[in-house]
């Protein structure tokens, strides 16, 4: 029923319905294309929102089905994980809103907001709060500081957030949600946006305008370059003699895969990818030289070591692409950046920072280069880079070889899946020692068919990831690898998979223990110390007793999934490339599971990555290591330029 209050129609609602129908009718307009801008809402009830939100979701159902689809998860970091899976194969088009009640529930989503922040990825949190009125201080599951009563679990979420603001009072809904909503869809600023939500205010009647839930487009932004600072770029890169590209997210958000191509294919400049920038150029492409920093290819790394001009695309420059500030060496590099963000074209002083959308910004490039006398790369530098790719394929081959080894290396394994899969296939990838080898072995064919969540690096997130993933891209197969170490983190979205019918195909690759981080102790003088999934011996160690006796493939079992083991052996290779295929073939979530060896190792790529080592040390291993990681700290630079 809707009643006049003044010269605008309203209709009486709670704050929870208001907001649910008011996030069914956004929609995000990008050039042509034109989608739902939260297609639906991922909950676990509790006291907080099952009153407000869940009263308001199941309403929404009965009255408009299909408007706002719910979704259960099994666990609120999870839900958030899944939105942003969903999120990078709608490139950052379209998300998902997740709700979780007051206390645990709203806490158990930081994670996720964090991974959703540093990835730069959207993705609607709606965390329930304590009652705005204090009427019943403190309500189960309340925080209560003494030296401040109003804060709450949702103010932890302030640092981890794009945008943050909590309902207090009904009548602020109307410029929050419009507020969250910008931001959400704004290209610079997008993250995690949280509305944290006092279950008293959720349930709260107030009269809600009738255009406030009318649909409502949000245009996002593709800034063109301003005229300087192109000249400027333009002028540098014509003055190049050994320029190289870091592509890197931005160039997949933007969907500029194609106009980063025609840039190379004019110049002849060499490309190397962050991670988030996997898929940016398909691998066999001539300039294209795999992943570049910490776990870049060797011919990658090789390029950038004594490139004089370094254009970043899209990319926020981490450690890791950066291999600590050693990746280029050249004592006068400079370097252009390109990004939507004034924050990251701004990284490392870079004295041409270049603001704007990647696709816009490689466009007029292009056109600059090519008007006039046409810019490209010296033959004998071009020459180089085919040789150096070259090179690097024929490691790659090698590596992806079976050994005939009873437990097979990691290289291998990705090998065997990579034969098993289509071009359009995506892999889903976040912690352990499987990014690293994948940034240097996977051969990615399709602009999003490469998924490594790497900026907050979570474990847990894979199997989440990969739902939101399928979700998605319901047309392609999500190829979730995990290792046991981050399998055990957050395996229990299988359940999710199993209920709603969403097909992934998750290979567990089991090496009884933290692969990468033993790895990386050892590198530190360590030792592998608390790597390993054994028994507690009577000294309180875990290094020397036997291996845990734990069951992966049963615990898979046991939520309904469908598991293929592949037993050790000489034929464990072909035989984990014909289990793929079958898992791919079947409509159902099925799990292929592996084991692996953690001590072989995939191909070097020559990068580095800073982790400090003890300056002192009653240790040989630690003081060894320390020696060479002064060694290493030395070539590390402020990359000025």
């Amino acid at each position: 029923m809707s009643q006049h209050t003044g010269p605008e129609q309203t209709r009486r609602m709670t704050v929870g319905q208001a907001l649910v129908e008011f996030l069914a009718n956004q929609w995000t307009v990008d050039g042509d294309v034109r989608e739902r801008t939260i297609p639906g809402i991922f909950g676990i009830f509790g006291h907080g929102n099952v009153a407000g939100l869940g009263q308001a979701i199941k309403q929404l159902h009965v009255e408009q089905p299909g408007l706002l689809p719910y979704h259960q998860a099994r666990n609120e970091q999870a839900m958030v994980h899944e939105a942003v899976g969903f999120a990078r194969m709608h490139r950052r088009r379209a998300t998902f809103a997740s709700t979780a009640s007051v206390g645990p529930g709203a806490a158990n989503m930081l994670t996720a907001a964090a991974l959703a922040t540093t990835n730069r990825l959207p993705a609607l949190l709606l965390p329930s709060d304590t009652f705005a009125t204090r009427t019943t201080d403190p309500v189960l599951q309340q925080i209560e500081m003494p030296h401040d009563t109003s804060l709450q679990v949702t103010d932890a979420f302030r640092p981890l957030s794009r945008f943050f603001d909590r309902v207090e009072r009904p009548e602020q809904l109307f410029s929050i949600a419009l507020a969250a909503m910008r931001v959400l869809t704004d290209p610079a600023e997008t993250g995690a946006v949280t509305i944290a939500l006092p279950e008293d205010v959720q349930a709260e009647a107030l009269d809600v305008p009738v255009s406030f839930l009318q649909p409502r487009e949000w245009h996002v932004r593709r800034p063109l370059p301003e005229h300087g600072p192109l000249a400027r770029a333009v002028s540098a890169i014509r003055a190049a003699k050994r320029p190289v590209i870091v592509a890197g997210g931005g160039v997949l958000y933007s969907d500029a895969s194609e106009q980063l191509a025609a840039f190379v294919e004019a110049t002849g400049i060499p490309v190397g990818t962050s991670q988030a920038g996997g898929g940016s150029l398909v691998w066999d492409h001539p300039q294209y030289l795999g992943g570049v920093g910490a776990t870049g290819t060797a011919a990658a790394n090789a390029i950038a070591a004594q490139a004089d001009l370094v254009i970043g695309i899209g990319t926020r420059y981490s450690d890791f692409t950066t291999a600590s500030r050693t990746a280029f060496q050249d004592p006068d590099v400079t370097f252009v950046n390109i990004n939507v963000a004034a924050f990251d074209a701004h990284k490392h002083g870079s004295q041409l920072p270049l603001v704007a959308d990647a696709r816009e910004a490689l466009v007029a490039l292009t056109a600059s280069l090519t008007t006039g006398p046409s810019y490209a790369v010296d033959p004998g530098y071009a020459a180089e880079i085919a040789q150096r790719k070259q090179e690097w394929d024929r490691v790659v081959d090698a590596a992806f070889a079976p050994s005939g080894l009873a437990v097979p290396g990691q290289s291998e394994i990705i090998g065997a899946v990579q034969a098993a899969t289509d071009p359009r296939d995506v892999v889903i990838q976040a912690a352990g020692s499987l990014p690293g080898d994948l940034h240097k072995l996977w051969r990615v064919r399709d602009p999003l068919g490469y998924h490594v969540e790497y900026a907050f690096s979570c474990m847990g997130y894979e199997i989440a990831g990969g739902i939101g993933v399928r979700r998605g891209a319901p047309d392609r197969d999500a190829i979730v690898m995990v290792g046991d170490g981050s399998y055990l983190m957050l395996h229990t979205e299988l359940v999710t998979a199993v209920a709603e019918g969403i097909k992934i195909v998750v290979v567990l690759i089991q090496n009884n223990g933290y692969a990468s981080i033993g790895h990386l102790s050892e590198t530190v003088g360590s030792e592998r110390y608390g790597t390993k999934y054994r028994y507690r011996d009577d000294t309180g160690s875990f290094e020397n007793d036997e291996v845990l006796p734990v069951d992966l493939a049963a615990n898979a079992r046991s939520y309904g999934v469908d598991v293929i083991e592949v037993q050790p052996g000489p034929d464990a290779i072909a035989d984990l490339t014909a289990a793929v295929r079958q898992a791919k073939a079947n409509d159902h979530t099925t799990l292929v599971h592996v084991h692996s060896d953690p001590l072989v190792y995939a191909p070097e790529g020559d990068g580095w990555w800073d982790v400090p080592v003890a300056q002192t040390s009653t240790l040989p291993s630690t003081r060894q290591a320390r020696a060479e990681y002064e060694q290493q700290v030395a070539s590390q630079r402020p990359l000025l330029g």
